[in-house]
């Protein structure tokens, strides 16, 4: 039973943080408007006052809100990793060792795994819209869609404002994301990238192709490393 008590934990944990995302979706999108400050823009004019075209207490609370809604969703998708990782030993853990070791009848080992097995399934099918690897599936995003302009590169191929990166060709998660992300793209000006998302909980493959168009650089959107 503890790999069904670990699958019924990790999917709340998933919904959890899909309700995360949701609000963390809407707050960007409210700083993000046309006119708005953006994630960190300015909320004082060129003379040092504050702005009267926007509510800024209302942008503070906003960005404060998302920054909590961050740390949330760092630690929800630690324990979902951790859990998925767990599921995953279970399930290649060996029948002979785990009956030997423990006196457990060899009748009863493969009802264990099969319950492991059958959790981490259901886990992969919950948390993926397709078939991606395991260890793309317990990546942790690292980057985040702060902005997007409308007819650019990214829009046009299905990048959205609020998409989570968690594969961005050859990049994941680590040191110099930022950096990596940028050759990247001036490497594979004119090619598709293959891009791995994380949106509204659910895993979707992307292929974005970095081209000039009437905007600023090739791809008109930017990343924040989260």
């Amino acid at each position: 039973m503890v790999g069904a008590n670990m699958k019924a934990e990790t999917l709340k944990l998933m919904e959890k943080r899909s309700e995360i995302e949701a609000e963390m979706n809407a707050i960007i999108e409210r700083l993000c408007q046309p006119g708005g400050p953006g994630l960190s823009g300015n909320l004082v004019d060129s003379e040092g006052f504050p702005r009267s075209d926007i509510d800024i207490p209302v942008l503070r609370a906003d960005r404060r809100r998302l920054a909590e809604l961050k740390v949330d969703h760092n630690d929800i998708t630690d324990k979902i990793n951790a859990n998925i990782q767990v599921l995953h030993s279970a399930r290649l853990a060996p029948t002979s060792s785990s009956s030997e070791g423990s006196g457990v009848n060899d009748q009863n080992a493969p009802v264990i795994n099969a319950v492991a097995s059958a959790s981490l399934q259901d886990v992969v099918s919950r948390d993926s819209s397709s078939s991606n690897d395991l260890d793309v599936i317990s990546s942790i995003p690292f980057a985040m869609v702060d902005e997007i302009a409308d007819a650019s590169p990214a829009a046009e191929d299905g990048l959205q404002l609020g998409d989570q990166i968690v594969k961005f060709g050859n990049v994941k998660a680590g040191d110099n994301a930022l950096q990596k992300l940028a050759s990247e793209v001036q490497a594979n000006q004119g090619h598709g990238i293959a891009i791995v998302v994380l949106r509204q909980g659910a895993l979707v493959n992307i292929t974005v192709t970095p081209r000039a168009w009437q905007g600023r650089g090739v791809l008109g959107c930017h990343f924040r490393i989260i």
